[in-house]
């Protein structure tokens, strides 16, 4: 006999559990929220669907300790489900009925130690952020004062520090406090980051698996950090191209009539990984000497920025073969390979 299947909607305080029972019987309870888990312990082994929202990583890991399987299902895979106006209860028989659909997707349910090394990620992003809005701020007040400074933040804060004894004569000294007031501040995230970016490498000391990733030609160890933890276990995934997939840098699909176009890539997965791919393929193209002979015959038939997220996809795939298979990134080996095929 099948196992119940549970539809929990997530929430702060308040819950809410859909399941059908053996004869096709339809249940729902609110439940608060120190009510989930003991509701759960009494309940046989069953499968739970969630959406992938906040804390359904959490809930997943409380839920499979308990003997549960966890079915974490993409909001967008949601939404299409939901009949009348949005509720708790029309989003948890969405959710129960998304989970029914054959081949639904699940996202994989991250540990604990991958949740860490992904919020240090956040943090880093939100203070790269913060010192991209103090730099741009000061521009602003510079400019009103005609006061252009060069494209680039470090060329700008150059270009700054180099101009200051002609600004302090220019500008009012009400101004310049607080210019220098601003560039402390600058200083300072620019710190935090730098300090942020040092803390996420020192995690993967001795992990085979990171510097097996950072191998790649083009992959960083933020890049490399982020995909292992994205990711999780490569295993999961059947092939190289369903991790481009999730992490939406496959080609959208369009088909009527018979007919299937392919146009630009997804993006349905994690952007900030994804970005993080691109800018890697980007340096590659941009500061190698001697490109590889697959990136020379692409670069002279397509664009850069197509050539760039090309290659990106083309990392992402080597990435998981190198997880799944073992070993490190040969450029000569793939050179050869890729003759090879032609």
């Amino acid at each position: 006999m099948d196992r119940t299947v549970y539809a929990l909607d997530l929430a702060k305080r308040v819950f809410q559990v859909f399941w059908v029972e053996g004869r096709g019987r339809t249940r729902e309870r609110q439940l608060k929220r120190a009510q989930v888990l003991e509701f759960f312990a009494r309940a046989a082994p069953a499968r739970v669907a969630m959406e992938a929202c906040g804390s359904a990583h959490h809930w997943a890991r409380e839920l499979m300790k308990l003997g549960h399987e966890v079915m974490l299902v993409h909001a967008r895979y949601v939404r299409p489900f939901v009949k009348t106006n949005k509720t708790d209860a029309a989003d948890a028989r969405a959710i129960w009925t998304a989970a029914q659909q054959p081949e639904m997707r699940a996202v994989p349910v991250k540990s604990v130690e991958s949740q860490a090394l992904l919020a240090l990620h956040r943090v880093r992003q939100n203070r790269r952020d913060m010192r991209t809005a103090l730099v741009n701020q000061l521009r602003g007040l510079l400019g009103e004062y005609g006061v252009v400074l060069k494209a680039g933040r470090r060329a700008a804060l150059g270009e700054l520090y180099t101009r200051w004894p002609e600004l302090e004569v220019k500008l009012p000294g009400v101004l310049i406090e607080v210019l220098r007031e601003q560039c402390e501040a600058i200083a300072r995230v620019d710190g935090e980051v730098k300090a942020l970016e040092q803390r996420i490498e020192r995690s993967h000391a001795g992990d085979e698996r990171f510097a097996r990733v950072r191998s790649i030609l083009g992959v960083g160890p933020l890049t490399a950090s982020a995909f292992l933890a994205q990711v999780g276990d490569a295993q999961q995934f059947r092939s190289g191209r369903q991790v481009s997939a999730f992490l939406g840098m496959v080609p959208r699909q369009y088909g009527t009539g018979g007919q299937v176009r392919l146009g630009p890539i997804s993006k349905r997965g994690d952007a900030y990984l994804r970005t993080l791919f691109i800018h890697g393929a980007r340096s590659v193209i941009a500061r190698s000497k001697k490109h590889s002979p697959w990136l020379t015959s692409l670069l002279a038939r397509r664009p850069v920025n197509v050539a760039a997220v090309a290659l990106a996809n083309k990392n992402i795939r080597i990435a998981w073969a190198l997880l799944t298979r073992g070993g490190y990134y040969d450029p000569a080996h793939a050179a050869h390979t890729m003759a090879a095929t032609h």
